[in-house]
């Protein structure tokens, strides 16, 4: 019996540490879509990752020798406005005996395959905290293909949502080098913001939409159309049927979980 909870508790141990924050330092922000002018500006979306080289550090440092990954090549997907074919790949990630499956895209193999590995590896709880970050929208030099932002993303997204100690409206934080921490958010919950028709990650579009009864949420995936309604009023018969309906597409198992 004390075996068996000391191992219980190990394995409790593992998990915590495989979820906990990551060093900033180690967290890259890239541009995602086209640039759109605003004011005599211009701007783009930066949206916060990491490389998989970072994900298999913490593995092995968490859990040396105890994790395994295997990967299954899926068949092409024909890409949309001249964006070519999307590759994708499914990725098996154990740990310690436990097992989470995840589909990873990419314009290659290799963009693909790292997609689909850092995807199982967030249901482990690795780079969780990338879900909280805010949308970052930083300034542009232009809106040409080679623009480039006026600012580093992170040095943005520290001025916007916090700096040195300074909680903002949100609950984002920065520490002593004005460097932002993940803000409090309801991004956190995972399986609420899984795409309805994919389990891929979805754009959360709550505070920048214009139109009150456009979608709450949209796939971030270019192939695939799942979006998530914002909730009906309650009392109206067809309404409380389709937000029914919403809610049995949306929830997708325990074990839903986005990347």
């Amino acid at each position: 019996m004390i075996a068996r909870q000391d191992a219980y508790l190990e394995k409790t141990d593992v998990w915590a540490k495989l979820s906990a924050p990551l060093p900033v330092g180690v967290i890259s922000w890239r541009q995602d879509g086209k640039v759109t002018a605003r004011d005599g500006k211009y701007f783009a979306r930066f949206v916060a990752y990491i490389e998989a080289n970072t994900v298999r550090e913490r593995l092995d440092a968490v859990a040396p020798g105890e994790w395994d990954l295997t990967l299954e090549l899926l068949a092409v997907i024909a890409g949309e406005d001249g964006d070519g074919a999307q590759y994708s790949f499914k990725a098996r990630l154990q740990i310690l005996g436990v097992i989470r499956e995840d589909i990873g895209t990419g314009r290659d193999y290799k963009q693909a395959s790292t997609d689909a590995f850092k995807r199982a590896a967030v249901r482990f709880g690795i780079a969780n905290e990338l879900y909280a970050y805010e949308q970052n929208w930083v300034e542009m030099d232009g809106d040409g293909k080679y623009a480039k932002p006026v600012e580093d993303p992170l040095l943005a997204y520290a001025r916007r949502y916090g700096k040195l100690g300074v909680v903002s409206t949100n609950g984002a934080t920065s520490d002593q080098n004005g460097v932002a921490s993940p803000p409090t958010s309801l991004l956190t919950d995972l399986e609420i913001v899984s795409c309805p028709k994919c389990g891929g990650r979805m754009w959360d579009n709550r505070l920048t939409k214009r139109n009150p009864k456009a979608p709450d949420y949209k796939c971030q995936n270019r192939s695939c159309d799942g979006v998530i309604w914002p909730p009906k009023p309650v009392g109206d018969v067809k309404e409380e049927k389709k937000a029914a309906t919403t809610s049995v597409l949306v929830g997708g198992g325990e074990e839903e979980l986005p990347f």
